[in-house]
């Protein structure tokens, strides 16, 4: 029967290289040949991941972990995040020298012309420090932002803000999203479109934005690299990403034979 397989990005799909391993590739193609879907699940923004879809030949995606969601290239979900609630934890953040990024489907701008934090944490996805912007917010769809903050510095944000989910995906930087948005809840919107059930999903993750993933897939699988958190909830726990985990998750559960 055929699958709906749902993958990550960082730490899945590209190792701790950022590269792509030839054998996660191969698993890949082999696991279409054998009649499954391939969707990517990503807390990335689509303007990200446009190398790798091509690369992979995938054409549906969840990305800002669940905000917005294409099925064959065409968009099929949005949900912005409300621009005064932006607006508010700007003026919070600004009050405590924590910057902003805000991002839509085509870019990112920064709420400062350069920061470290920002500089490190978004180096880490090979993207330059983005450009600043303070307005963005107001003019245009913000799917996703990014407040950098240390972890020690995070709880003030949950406790002020109970409209937004703040999700940590960095040493300095935590994801903004809508409330109750996550990529549990863009496989509910894909599936809509793609016709399977949820019980014909297989998650793979590795990050804490991937916990509700592995609890409403049909199944799921975590990366011997995760979270603990992760792996605690995962119905499967494969190799590390850089000894071709994902590989070998697939050749278990006879996807790619």
């Amino acid at each position: 029967m055929s699958k709906l397989l749902l993958l990550d990005i960082d730490g899945t799909l590209l190792d701790t290289k950022k590269q792509l391993p030839e054998a996660t590739k191969q698993a890949l193609t082999a696991a279409r040949a054998n009649g499954h879907q391939l969707a990517i699940a990503t807390g990335r923004a689509p303007f990200m991941i446009g190398s790798l879809l091509e690369e992979l030949s995938i054409d549906t995606y969840i990305t800002f972990n669940g905000q917005y969601i294409a099925f064959e290239n065409e968009a099929v979900h949005k949900q912005a995040i409300d621009s005064e609630t932006l607006e508010k934890v700007l003026a919070f953040a600004e009050q405590r020298d924590h910057p902003l990024v805000f991002l839509n489907e085509h870019k990112m701008v920064s709420s400062i012309d350069f920061h470290p934090d920002i500089d490190e944490s978004i180096k880490s996805l090979k993207f330059p420090h983005p450009e600043m912007d303070k307005e963005f917010y107001r003019t245009n769809d913000v799917y996703q932002a990014l407040v950098f903050c240390e972890e020690h510095e995070e709880g003030q944000y949950h406790e002020e803000f109970q409209d937004v989910d703040f999700v940590r995906w960095h040493r300095v930087s935590c994801d903004i999203l809508p409330k109750g948005g996550s990529k549990a809840e863009g496989i509910k919107q894909l599936i809509r479109a793609t016709g399977h059930r949820l019980e014909d999903t297989i998650a793979f993750g590795d990050g804490l934005n991937d916990l509700q993933m592995m609890e409403i897939a049909g199944f799921s699988v975590a990366m011997a690299n995760g979270h603990e958190e992760t792996k605690k909830r995962a119905n499967h726990v494969t190799g590390h990403v850089d000894e071709d985990g994902l590989a070998s998750a697939f050749e278990f559960l006879g996807l790619s034979r």
